[in-house]
């Protein structure tokens, strides 16, 4: 999964020959999973045509401030544009847009919504070999870096004119690989490895029956997905479960038993900046596993059980850099358990859950926590989204460890 899955991306194109490869650059960020409006100069229309752009974006093309064949004519509002996006693409920027730019003219629907915009700018020269030497141009160059606009560099190649150098606009694919490496060098846990555990555990009782609960994973994988959307390398231990996810950072790993949890957990927690046990390990396992399914001979079966491995206290007690988090679902004395379990097997963060609280808990699609930390500083959120408690974490990790 790309790092632009899920972003708002404002195309600008402007009027230069290059302005026929926006159309590939649109297709591009769309196979990204990013949804894409398209702003562009009235003479880019020269090079492609907005009936091009708007059906490969799904969405209208926008190039004045009102559409002029309409006699209602309805304002087109840039600054809705501009804050609608999380990022904006100008390419081809031409010396012309860019210089405007770097002045501050606004003559067009896409100069107003690029002095609107509040989200990182990036721009894409394409100009001629001589154009793109001239000391205007450098002077531009540089004043629209000072103003934290993000320049994609220029190809070396054959231009329009005929000459050979310096100027002509990066390949699509070259302009979205730079987009995606300069985000994700930007995210604050880029370089971070991190373990994460989530879903159950089925401790065998025969070939097709097995001790377990009812964890669905969904906890763990909203949070492998949110450690990812901020850079980290993930690695996801799951029990047995339905969810999926599909991320480029992160690797999944597929146990069944507690002891294989504890295995794979341990195999990745030397190198792991960041450990976050959310699974709901079996606490016992039966002594003995029969070989052959156990037949209904009597009215009654008993079950001999063993303690499996503790995990979190593992973890807990070999730990040296790493960031150590644990969960507590309690149906009482809540807190009181949950700082007890935070002690005990030494942790830096602990996430008590209830069952007691409507919404929470297993096979929902919500949850309601509360954060300790070992600095027993308490931090209670009222019932959100999976989702947005995996975020909630994942800040407060990233504060802590920048602290």
């Amino acid at each position: 999964m790309s790092i632009l899955n899920g972003k708002k991306i404002l195309l600008g194109v402007t009027g230069g020959i290059a302005a026929y490869k926006s159309a590939t650059l649109v297709r591009l960020f769309i196979k990204s999973g990013a949804q894409v409006k398209v702003v562009i100069t009235p003479s880019a229309k020269d090079f492609v045509t907005p009936l091009t752009l708007s059906t490969l974006s799904k969405h209208p093309v926008y190039s004045s401030f009102t559409n002029e064949e309409d006699d209602n004519a309805v304002w087109t509002n840039h600054v809705d544009l501009g804050l609608w996006a999380d990022v904006f693409v100008i390419a081809p920027a031409t010396a012309n847009t860019l210089s405007k730019m770097a002045n501050g003219i606004c003559d067009n629907l896409l100069m107003a919504t690029y002095l609107s915009a509040k989200c990182p700018v990036y721009f894409a020269p394409a100009m001629d070999l001589d154009m793109y030497k001239h000391k205007s141009t450098f002077n531009t160059f540089k004043k629209l870096k000072e103003f934290g606009n993000i320049v994609i560099p220029a190809a070396t190649g054959e231009l329009a004119s005929g000459l050979v150098g310096k100027g002509r606009m990066a390949e699509p694919e070259d302009i979205l690989h730079f987009v995606e490496q300069d985000m994700l060098g930007k995210l604050p846990l880029r370089g971070k490895k991190i373990l994460i555990t989530a879903g159950p555990t089925h401790e065998a009782i025969d070939p097709v029956r097995f001790i377990g609960n009812h964890s669905s994973g969904k906890m763990g994988f909203e949070i492998a997905k949110a450690a990812a959307n901020f850079g980290a390398e993930v690695t996801l231990v799951s029990g047995p479960t339905h969810q999926s996810v599909a991320h480029s950072l992160i690797q999944v790993k597929a146990v069944v038993s507690a002891q294989n949890m504890y295995d794979e957990a341990h195999k990745h927690f030397e190198s792991s900046d960041i450990a976050i046990l959310s699974a709901a390990v079996a606490d016992f396992k039966p002594k003995e596993i029969a070989t052959q399914k156990i037949k209904k001979k009597t009215d009654t079966l008993t079950l001999e059980l063993d303690k499996t491995k503790d995990i979190l206290a593992s973890l807990g007690a070999i730990k040296k850099k790493q960031y150590l988090v644990g969960f507590a679902l309690e149906t009482n004395n809540e807190l009181e358990n949950a700082k007890g379990k935070l002690k005990r097997k030494n942790l830096n963060l602990i996430v008590l859950n209830s069952l007691n609280d409507k919404g929470a808990g297993f096979k929902t699609d919500t949850n309601k926590v509360t954060f300790i930390d070992n600095k027993n500083t308490i931090t209670e959120f009222q019932l959100k989204s999976k989702a947005e408690v995996a975020l909630d974490l994942i800040n407060k990790i990233i504060l802590e460890i920048d602290a």
